[in-house]
């Protein structure tokens, strides 16, 4: 029987009601055809939505375990665990950018793929189909290059972006500031804990995590004797004689009186006088005389009834005030009687301050300078432009710093470049920004007035991504503008060069092309500009640091470079000594003195190279260092120790997951390491220092140094990739910077002359290490004196965590520094001073404070 599709549902009734008998039956009912499936509307990914998942998107980090191996070589595994905000599902359509200063070789993850994009940034992107449910975790496995000893190398401000909408950075991302320590936290890596797996990597590694537990025995080895000392000057004067009499009031003033220099050379070093106690005015006579019968640096200071100080330069009279000014402070501007001889062993004692990487402010870079003189160093290399920043303002180039200075999240890069190490999506962020001209004529004038020399670096050709990215902005928009030839000017790249390459730190794309006129034409600009901004503070330019070091291997598919090369007869490794050697001619023609990193200033021709050369040697003090820097020396170039595993602060002080830092070179740069290092005799320090595994080994002076040639200088290093607060910058300095201080100054009585050819060994007792720690002993009690001084001049230096142990149910505590009191409490308990073995139950949280108790040190849990 058949319907027409007009029959409604009332008439469908009457009819079967009809044919089922004669007899009335109740009709059926009958239910309405099922409506239409309509399907959930699709997510949409607006900027609701992914503020949402910048708000609430949860990220855990956890690091699995060293001791994989990725193609037969070491590497770690590590796992980030994403949660998605409760609520309605997540399209797609957005990507989550991360940084990570090492290489990720592969990942694993149902939901989600993981790629580079350059250098230390990645994207992480849903797969397409991936279900994003609301409230759900998905864990990415991802296995790294090398090993990840510190919690710190993930970096902060993940964030998520996508087409046509404002990123977001992820709060569960973001870094904490404890407020105890004062100190960066990462709350989103998970503690490290498992020793076995994280603690080393390679067989034979002796190398442990300093628990409280070890740190005790550490100390308790170092901290023999306890003294006070009389005289806490340092670094350490070359020859301190006291005399008998009652000391000398400084409280009240003193009369000045200067021959042969003028109050203004002097007058920070008054004014640090003035602040460690001494007024001005009225008092004792305080003489200052420049004798050139003394060498520049060298003073006499005698301390009776009245001040005298003569010096050979103003230098040499500032540092005999400085000495002064320490002192006083200790003694309360009642000055014992005294008289100090003294000079400095090297004539170089620099610092290396990285503020291209993450930028640090120009009252830190001041304050910085304020310390370098008081500790007598004489050398500040600042690191101005690397491939993360452009830091310097350089008229006519004004992309430089309106680009080059700034991270942000521009995929085209048209305003800003790739936020590289961890800096987030924002523009307005403390790592970005630049020095103004007027900022750089501030720092020249007060690094003039403290005898100190700046040194600027712009890495080149090599570490120079913020200026070939700044560069390309200005080509575009001069070639919008129609002009040309001024877009060509100064351009940086071939855009027909199709060279594949990575650099160390991962680019593609951050080595300028040394075959293009262009370049020479860029340097010319920068090197005139920066000439200007020196003599503007009446501080020419003297030296010029071009870097030279670790150019990946670009060119080769470079047309100018391929007819380059072809018509000299040269091969692409020998354009990076070329560019060296051109560019050194150049700045010599300019009355500008040559600097560079020792990798690449090694293989230029010496001849080809002008007569005055600084060469920073950053070779391993237990690999090449010696055959690099006695190599160099030979050539008469001026030789500047910059060893990492000894001078690089960003270096971790302790074996510990805790400490953010760097760690391909250290794990263990203390400032007792740093103390007991011989800068004069590279080979010897086998004898005491062990490599990044803990294991000993021998080094040979096989190129021993030509008769007269020997060392220069020394330095310490603060690169910044993972420092981004001029806290924690003044964390990684100090108290370090005292110890290299104190080596690059004063020649230590148990350190071995050198002899050349002589071989050491570790634990041949060619340095004799009782010698050595029983030295140790009176400069840490000197130390723990200057650490008041820092404090009082509000520097944020790092306050190593005590040592503990308990045993039958008593607390033994001790601390690297007898001057950094401790403190202890049950869990949960009120902080209370440690005086001495006390009975506790399980367990107990520990920590030092700062001498004038306001700063803390991270906290330590024994149990």
């Amino acid at each position: 029987m058949t319907f027409a599709h007009s029959v409604s549902l009332s008439t469908l009734a009457l009819i079967l009601s009809l044919t089922a008998g004669c007899a009335t039956l109740p009709p059926t009912p009958v239910s309405p055809p099922a409506a239409p499936t309509v399907a959930a509307p699709a997510p949409v990914l607006d900027q609701a939505t992914l503020d949402r998942l910048g708000d609430h998107l949860g990220y855990r980090w956890e690091i699995v375990d060293n001791r994989q191996a990725c193609d037969k070589a070491a590497c770690f595994l590590s796992a980030l665990t994403l949660t998605l905000p409760e609520g309605s599902d997540l399209p797609g359509g957005w990507t989550l950018y991360l940084s990570y200063v090492g290489a990720f070789v592969r990942s694993e993850s149902e939901a989600f793929d993981l790629k580079q994009v350059n250098g230390d940034l990645y994207a992480l992107t849903p797969k397409a189909g991936a279900a994003l449910k609301g409230g759900a975790s998905h864990t990415v496995r991802v296995w790294g290059q090398g090993h990840f000893y510190a919690r710190g190398l993930v970096m902060p401000n993940a964030y998520v972006a996508a087409p046509g909408l404002t990123p977001r950075t992820l709060m569960a991302s973001k870094a904490v500031i404890d407020p105890e320590s004062g100190l960066e936290t990462l709350p989103f890596v998970a503690p490290m804990t498992d020793e076995a797996k994280l603690g080393t990597q390679a067989p034979g590694d002796k190398t442990q995590w300093l628990t409280p537990e070890r740190a005790y025995e550490r100390n308790a080895a170092r901290n023999v004797a306890l003294t006070r000392p009389a005289v806490v000057i340092l670094p350490t004067p070359a020859r301190v004689t006291l005399q008998k009499g009652a000391p000398l009031d400084l409280s009240k003033g003193f009369d000045l009186r200067l021959k042969g220099l003028s109050r203004d050379a002097i007058t920070a070093a008054v004014e640090a006088l003035k602040q460690a106690g001494a007024g001005e005015g009225r008092g004792p006579v305080l003489s200052v005389t420049i004798d050139p019968k003394l060498r520049p640096e060298a003073y006499r200071l005698t301390v009776g009834k009245s001040v005298s100080i003569r010096a050979g330069s103003t230098t040499g009279a500032n540092h005999a005030l400085r000495s002064l000014a320490q002192q006083t402070a200790f003694d309360g501007a009642q000055v014992r009687r005294m008289t100090i001889e003294d000079a400095p062993r090297l004539p170089f004692r620099g610092l290396h301050i990285d503020v291209a990487r993450n930028f640090h402010s120009k009252a830190f870079v001041l304050e910085t300078l304020e310390q370098m003189a008081a500790y007598k160093l004489n050398r500040l290399h600042l690191h101005l432009g690397d491939d993360e920043g452009w830091r310097l303002e350089i008229d006519g180039l004004p992309e430089l710093t309106q680009v080059g200075a700034y991270r942000c999240h521009d995929p085209a890069e048209e305003t800003c470049l790739l936020p590289q190490l961890g800096a987030g999506p924002e523009r307005d962020t403390p790592v970005n920004g630049y020095f103004s001209k007027a900022d750089y004529i501030d720092i020249l004038k007060a690094a003039q007035a403290r005898g100190i020399e700046v040194i600027p670096s712009f890495d080149m050709p090599g570490h120079s991504r913020a200026a070939i990215k700044s560069m390309e902005v200005r080509y575009r928009r001069l070639m919008a503008a129609g002009d040309v030839v001024a877009a060509a000017q100064y351009r940086l790249v071939e855009p027909e060069d199709t060279t594949a390459y990575r650099s160390i730190q991962h680019y593609n794309d951050n080595t300028l092309n040394v075959c293009l006129p262009a370049t020479y034409a860029f340097i010319d600009k920068v090197i005139d500009e920066t000439m200007k901004l020196h003599q503007a503070a009446g501080v020419p330019l003297k030296r010029y640091h071009i870097g030279a070091d670790e150019t990946a291997g670009a060119w080769t598919q470079s047309p100018a470079c391929q007819a380059f090369m072809a018509q000299n007869g040269l091969k692409a490794p020998q354009l990076t000594p070329y560019f060296i050697e051109r560019v050194s001619a150049y700045l010599a023609q300019k009355g500008i003195e040559t600097a560079g990193w020792s990798d690449g200033m090694g293989h230029t021709d010496p001849a080809r190279m002008p007569k005055v050369v600084q060469s920073n040697i950053w070779s391993s003090t237990l690999g090449t260092a010696a055959t690099e820097a006695h190599d160099q020396a030979n050539r008469g170039w001026e030789v500047v120790l910059s060893v990492p595993d000894v001078t690089y602060f960003d270096m971790p002080p302790a074996p510990d997951s805790d400490e953010t830092a760097y760690d391909w070179a250290s794990r263990d740069t203390d400032s007792y390491k740093i103390f007991s290092f011989q800068p004069e005799n590279l080979p010897a320090n086998a004898s005491l220092l062990t490599d990044i595994r803990g294991q000993g080994t021998t080094v040979a002076d096989n190129t021993p140094y030509a008769p007269g040639r020997g060392l220069t200088g020394l330095q310490g290093q603060l690169w910044s990739e993972v420092v981004r607060t001029d806290d924690e910058a003044e964390y990684r300095l100090f108290p370090r910077l005292l110890p290299l201080a104190e080596r690059a100054w004063h020649r230590a009585g148990w350190e071995v002359p050198y002899k050349a050819g002589e071989s050491y060994t570790y634990g041949d007792g060619k340095v004799d290490p009782k010698a050595v720690l029983g030295d140790w002993q009176g400069f840490r009690d000197r130390l723990g004196v200057h650490l008041r001084l820092l404090d009082q001049a509000g520097i944020a230096y790092r306050l190593a965590p005590p040592g503990a142990k308990i045993e039958g149910g008593q607390l033994f505590a001790n601390a690297e520094i007898a001057a950094t009191p401790i403190q202890y409490r049950l869990a949960g308990g009120e902080w209370t001073p440690y005086t001495g073995p006390v009975a506790v139950s399980r367990p107990v949280e520990l920590r030092v404070t700062s001498p004038d108790g306001r700063r803390k040190s991270r906290m330590v849990r024994v149990e």
